[in-house]
């Protein structure tokens, strides 16, 4: 099947669970989308997090600010095993 210039596939799901199918169609309605349109939503974001390039949380949180006027030249290093020390507040 050809549509606006791709070439498209089909796929049938077999043995979908009544309360998955239910969920499905309310999310559906939510974004104002047909069930079919919703999958196929589904599995490219499903994808595009698969895909999606691994980062620590530093360099993840630099990204979402950065058009806040903070650049970096590269990633933040990760801290790993670091022994936190609890502050006695009590002192």
């Amino acid at each position: 099947m050809i549509a606006a210039g791709w070439i498209v596939a089909q796929i049938l799901v077999r043995n979908v669970e009544e309360r998955l199918k239910t969920s499905l169609q309310k999310r559906a309605k939510e974004n104002g989308h047909s069930m079919e349109a919703e999958v196929r939503e589904i599995l490219r974001d499903a994808l595009k997090a698969k895909n999606a390039k691994k980062v620590g949380f530093g360099t993840a949180s630099i990204a979402l600010f950065s058009g806040s006027g903070f650049y970096l030249e590269e990633p933040i290093e990760e801290i790993r095993g670091m022994r936190m020390e609890i502050p006695d507040f009590e002192a």
